[in-house]
């Protein structure tokens, strides 16, 4: 596979999960509106919607990040050193994909944002 299908690839795959979500979106919205919302256990529920929508969020970002990653490498004569594809890497947003000692660890660091991986 090229590296330009796999990034048109990874960005099918960001936007096909965030179009998954416009009905868990309207439906939040819905319960955000109406007296339900006022018991414990929707507002708990809601919360998790909420986190889950986040955690999507971090997953369309970095496929966006990869894609962006693969499309950069693609240019790079094969000849190119080492340290061009670190700096493509270092140039991305996401610590866990730029910062190479949190690539595939960010879900066992402890802190207060979502990370699923």
């Amino acid at each position: 596979m090229s590296l330009q299908k796999l990034a048109r690839e990874l960005d099918e795959t960001a936007r096909q999960s965030a179009a998954m979500l416009e009905g868990i979106t309207e439906a939040l919205d819905l319960l955000t509106d109406s007296s339900a919302g006022r018991d414990a256990s929707v507002r708990q529920a809601m919360l998790m919607i909420i986190t889950a929508l986040q955690g999507q969020d971090r997953i369309e970002q970095r496929c966006r990040n990869m894609a962006l990653a693969a499309r950069q490498f693609s240019l790079l004569p094969p000849t190119a050193p080492e340290s061009v594809y670190d700096e493509i890497w270092q140039s991305l947003t996401l610590d866990e994909l730029r910062v190479p000692a949190l690539s595939g660890i960010a879900a066992n660091q402890p802190h207060g944002e979502i990370e699923l991986f």
